[in-house]
């Protein structure tokens, strides 16, 4: 491999899946702000911001966990891991990147640039969580959410309520997927002295992500009682619902193969939801009406 090879693994960029989990949330909350049509400036920005901070995530988080990986089955061929790249470049690498998010973030309002440093602050915080709490899926919750009332603050300069039931929604998906996520790993962390809610769960697991997962579609059936939503988002909701029970079918037996594939499958729940948002906006057609 290339030294760019090593870096683009570092950056996850051949692992897409946290890039688009971080992205929907963000395309939602663009979307609802500006009430179907959000400026094509905005949407780029955010997508590229996407990218720059979760590269930039992954990459810290590798640099917390160097002297860990390598006693983890998936994490052990990590560049951090196998001292393909040295703590230091991947200290500067995420400099540059957070250096260009925030590069990014500039072009927007004053109300932006400071949320973009509690979102700054959250992904940096996150890998180390992981030493002291058996909670570092919520810190993690709120890093990903973060985009969320920056894009509002971006769109309309303002941090409404449904924002908020927003955020806590994505914040509740959020630890529902990595705490899946994290049951991949369990019998490894609990040997090496990582902490997780799939260790504080314990045999409630299952129960606690059916629950997280519930009360994401109740907030998420809120938003969209807000908003007025029409009959393709509670279509897009229900979906989402089915996917849920799916993936506690498919964890069912803890199966650390079969967890994997269940926190996979998160991608297209969120796709669904921006899928739904979308056409509510764009094909606002009641249900049972025949488009004229």
């Amino acid at each position: 491999m290339t030294r760019f090879d090593h870096y683009r693994a570092l950056m996850r960029m051949d692992k897409p899946i946290g890039t688009w989990l971080l992205a929907w949330p963000t395309f939602w909350a663009l979307l609802i702000a500006g009430n179907g049509d959000p400026s094509v400036r905005l949407v780029a920005i955010f997508a590229v911001g996407v990218f720059l901070m979760r590269s930039a995530g992954c990459v810290i988080n590798d640099y917390a966990d160097r002297k860990l990986d390598g006693h983890v089955e998936r994490t052990r061929n990590r560049p951090l891991a196998t001292g393909a790249v040295t703590p230091t470049e991947a200290l500067i690498l995420f400099a540059v990147l957070v250096i260009l998010a925030f590069m990014l973030v500039l072009t927007l309002n004053t109300l932006t640039i400071l949320l973009s440093f509690v979102a700054a602050g959250l992904a940096i915080a996150y890998p180390f969580t992981k030493r002291f709490t058996h909670l570092p899926q919520f810190v993690l919750g709120a890093a990903f959410s973060m985009a969320i009332p920056m894009a509002f603050a971006a769109e309309s300069n303002s941090l409404p309520l449904i924002c908020w039931i927003l955020f806590a929604a994505n914040v509740l998906w959020t630890v529902a997927y990595d705490t899946e996520y994290a049951m991949v790993d369990r019998a490894d962390d609990l040997r090496v002295g990582i902490k997780s809610t799939a260790i504080l769960f314990g045999q409630y697991d299952i129960l606690v992500i059916g629950a997280l997962q519930a009360a994401t579609i109740f907030l998420l059936g809120i938003v969209g009682w807000m908003i007025d939503a029409t009959w393709i988002f509670w279509l897009a909701l229900i979906t989402m619902a089915l996917f849920f029970i799916w993936q506690l079918w498919l964890i069912r037996d803890r199966s650390p193969q079969e967890c994997f594939l269940a926190f996979r499958q998160n991608h297209y729940a969120g796709m669904l939801i921006a899928i739904g948002l979308a056409l509510h906006y764009w094909l606002p057609i009641p249900f049972g009406s025949a488009p004229i």
